[in-house]
């Protein structure tokens, strides 16, 4: 338990899951921030990226780029479903109680698993690891498959490309006013209808990212869409609803606990995110790195 080799992997393992997490879970809080909705279906759409992901590296044929191109391919299709939802229908719900808002997208949840179940069955699905990053290296006494190297490299490399847009751009610039003032920016003559759909759009985008990248350490199975929205929403309340550095933050917390729950707590370690989550909310109910929320 306390050799080094074995924390290291622990860390490592800990890492990864943070980086998927923090995928997922960095469109939920951008949905929050901006349209003020708790998307419960942001789940669905982790989902539907993995099985589309699946689904087009079948049509595309063993080729060295097919799980590329199947990965930009899936993420793209959950982002245009996404704007489409939101455009036909969730637009219709905004400024009408959160349980409206709720109830609608947990609806969304029951009709997508029913869509997936009929196309691809109840089977379990796997998709093979690209071969350029088929393979693995020795770090620290630690095997660490290069795939899961890529995947700690890529979640960095997202936060600051995002940080960058919000911070740095005038896109970015627009986005976080409509996260501070909405009304106030639409008085500016800002057309927040579109701009609220973008945004719905590449939340979308970035839980299809994470469920087309996650086919080949993980099997598709019916039902993998309630258990990610569980704990990306454990990772959001931890690290502030709306903040995106915040969601980075929790993320790294909950892949910790979750890697070093499992060896001091084997039956418990899912409980100890739950009770970390709950510590969170009594100290800072905002979380770490939110804010109060205006009503």
């Amino acid at each position: 338990m306390f050799d080094p080799s074995f924390l290291f992997g622990q860390f490592v393992s800990g890492l990864s899951t943070a980086m998927f997490l923090f995928l997922i879970a960095s469109g939920l809080s951008l949905i929050f921030g901006v349209l003020r909705v708790l998307n419960f279906a942001h789940g669905s759409f982790y989902m539907l990226g993995a099985y589309l992901a699946w689904q087009l590296v079948q049509w595309l044929g063993p080729r060295t780029e097919s799980f590329w191109l199947a990965v930009l391919g899936a993420a793209l299709i959950v982002a245009a479903l996404g704007a489409v939802i939101e455009r036909a229908l969730l637009r219709h719900l905004y400024g009408r109680e959160e349980l409206y808002q709720l109830l609608f997208t947990y609806a969304v949840v029951l009709v997508l698993a029913d869509v997936a179940r009929y196309t691809w069955g109840t089977q379990q699905l796997t998709v093979p690891r690209p071969p350029s990053l088929d393979g693995a290296v020795n770090v620290l006494g630690a095997t660490v498959p290069l795939y899961t190297l890529f995947i700690m490299a890529l979640g960095p490399l997202i936060a600051v490309g995002f940080w960058l847009l919000l911070e740095r751009t005038g896109i970015g610039r627009t986005i976080r006013a409509a996260a501070l003032d909405r009304e106030m920016l639409s008085a500016l003559g800002v057309n927040t209808s579109w701009l609220y759909t973008g945004m719905f759009a590449l939340g979308s985008f970035f839980a299809g990212l994470g469920g087309a990248l996650v086919t080949p350490v993980r099997s598709l199975v019916p039902g993998m869409d309630v258990e990610i929205i569980v704990e990306a929403f454990i990772v959001v309340v931890i690290g502030g609803l709306g903040s995106f550095w915040g969601t980075f933050l929790g993320a790294l917390i909950f892949g910790q606990v979750l890697a070093f729950g499992i060896v001091l707590f084997p039956r418990f370690s899912v409980f100890a995110a739950f009770v970390l989550m709950a510590a969170v909310l009594i100290v800072r109910p905002w979380g770490l790195l939110g804010r109060p929320l205006d009503r």
